[in-house]
């Protein structure tokens, strides 16, 4: 160990505890031999499009309020308070009140 020289530090190595890797070659390897049979389809490109709004499909009350079109109440309630104390601290800074 010399004064001017940096260790190396220690390598990572982290192994995975519920992965079975051997099943999943098998499993690759089962669904593109049904591939080439004609059995299955090929595999389907991730697109973003296809899971845009599910979650709001699932839920009801967002799904209600979506259909309604409406704006939240407490989006125009905060937007009243923020008008009033803006008009406050206005009227406070010139001397009005």
């Amino acid at each position: 160990m010399g004064m001017f020289t940096m260790r190396k530090p220690r390598g990572f190595h982290h192994s995975y505890i519920y992965v079975d890797e051997r099943k999943e070659r098998l499993d690759k390897m089962k669904e593109n031999a049904k591939r080439e049979l004609g059995m299955l389809t090929e595999k389907k490109e991730f697109n973003p499009e296809d899971i845009r709004g599910k979650f709001i499909e699932g839920t009801t009350h967002l799904k209600r309020r979506k259909e309604s079109g409406k704006r939240p109440l407490h989006f125009i309630v905060i937007l009243f308070f923020i008008m009033l104390l803006a008009y406050l601290w206005y009227a406070i800074s010139n001397g009005i009140i």
